[in-house]
């Protein structure tokens, strides 16, 4: 076989590989997503037997363009049902976060105890804490209410959420209730890469086995985390997992591991998640995540990214390439317009999946045609977040190292 021939067939198979495996991932997306259990209206859910108590902890570190949205949507929030209060807990935040809050309580006429401000204050020396497991540790000593929502501060929820959690919680008898919330895009790098990163997540951590107390993947979504409180503290909580960078993970493991009920649901008409505010941040939270979020595997995280490499950037890069050889090479013209062929279709099936993605979450289509240079985006993320998370260099959260 010579040169030209070698390469015809080796565009024709990558080709065929991606379109494959996009037809693979739409195919298992869709039917995971259409038994996925999503959150009832309060109409669908059984009411408590007794009007639950409940305390929402937002932590926040240098969150001064977030703060206050998401504060306002939940002190505008329905009643729940029981006695509820917002902690906010600053952990040393550098710049406006505590007095925007405040002024966002004032507006929402919030006063204590139904609004609080805590200061978590240094981290005690000779102790390794990461992210925000201080933040929900020193909260912790101030609640004593039935059930304690953690809410990531770039959430926005629904005014009926709390209220339909807390319902959901008491008719599924949980002890973990999650949400997957809609993701929100505002920048260009979130557009190339977001849409990207939801279907992997949706692949890769099935809601159905996550919610079958036989199986023992487990999964939980950080920014929205409805805990009953004994069974918070029965396994530890934040403060056993101090040193936890993907905190979410390791607390949902515990629960299942501790016998515990997990719920994992669809919340996408309930609250909205808006992750990253331009390029620096998301290199820098994906990076942080990308190999601990794949079992602390470098195979996985190395061939995730390969994968995506493929079936994301490939079909874009290997049209041009196919049809330049087609025309350089007459001889093998017939294997190379297959090849171009398929490489079209790789980009068709990227816009079915742009198309069932809005469908299932109300992601827009806007920039769809650059998942192309998204999928290059995460195949970099893949052996940086390696390189990073194993040397500690770079290894950062908001700036903060993670070492």
């Amino acid at each position: 076989m010579g040169p030209a021939t070698a390469l015809a067939w080796a565009l024709l198979v990558l080709a065929a590989a991606a379109a494959l495996g996009l037809l693979i991932l739409i195919g298992g997306l869709a039917r995971m997503f259409a038994r996925a259990p999503r959150l009832a209206e309060c109409s669908e859910a059984a009411a408590p037997l007794a009007a639950p108590s409940l305390t929402v902890v937002v932590p926040a570190y240098n969150e001064a363009a977030n703060i206050a949205a998401c504060l306002t949507s939940l002190l505008r929030s329905e009643e729940p049902g029981g006695d509820w209060r917002v902690l906010l807990v600053d952990d040393g935040s550098t710049d406006a976060t505590r007095a925007i809050a405040q002024e966002a309580a004032l507006a929402c006429g919030a006063t204590e105890p139904r609004f609080t401000v805590l200061k978590a204050g240094p981290r005690p020396a000779g102790e390794r804490w990461v992210g925000k497991n201080w933040a929900c540790s020193r909260a912790m000593e101030q609640v004593d209410s039935d059930w304690v929502l953690f809410v990531d501060a770039d959430v926005r929820l629904q005014p009926a959420t709390l209220r339909r959690a807390l319902a959901q919680a008491g008719a599924d008898g949980a002890d973990l209730l999650s949400l997957a919330p809609r993701l929100s895009c505002g920048c260009l790098a979130e557009w190339m890469v977001q849409p990207i990163m939801a279907s992997l997540l949706g692949l890769g951590f099935p809601i159905e086995a996550a919610n079958d107390p036989a199986s023992p993947v487990a999964f939980a979504a950080g920014p929205f985390m409805l805990f009953r409180r004994e069974t918070y503290a029965a396994i530890g909580g934040h403060r056993a997992l101090a040193a936890e960078v993907v905190e979410d993970l390791a607390l949902a493991r515990r629960i299942k591991a501790g016998g515990h009920r997990l719920r994992y649901l669809l919340g996408l008409d309930a609250l909205e998640l808006r992750m990253y505010a331009d390029f620096s941040a998301l290199w820098e939270g994906w990076t942080k995540n990308w190999l601990l979020g794949l079992d602390g595997s470098v195979a996985k995280a190395l061939g995730a990214a390969g994968v995506v490499l493929l079936l994301f950037s490939g079909p874009w890069l290997l049209t041009p390439a196919a049809a330049l050889a087609a025309a350089l090479l007459p001889a093998q013209r017939p294997l190379l317009l297959a090849a171009l062929a398929l490489a079209l279709v790789g980009i068709g099936l990227q816009l079915v999946l742009r198309l069932w993605t809005r469908r299932q979450f109300q992601v827009p289509l806007t920039l769809w045609w650059l998942m192309g240079a998204g999928g290059l985006v995460v195949a970099a993320i893949g052996p940086v977040s390696v390189w990073r998370t194993l040397s500690g260099r770079g290894w950062t959260w908001k700036g903060r190292s993670l070492a």
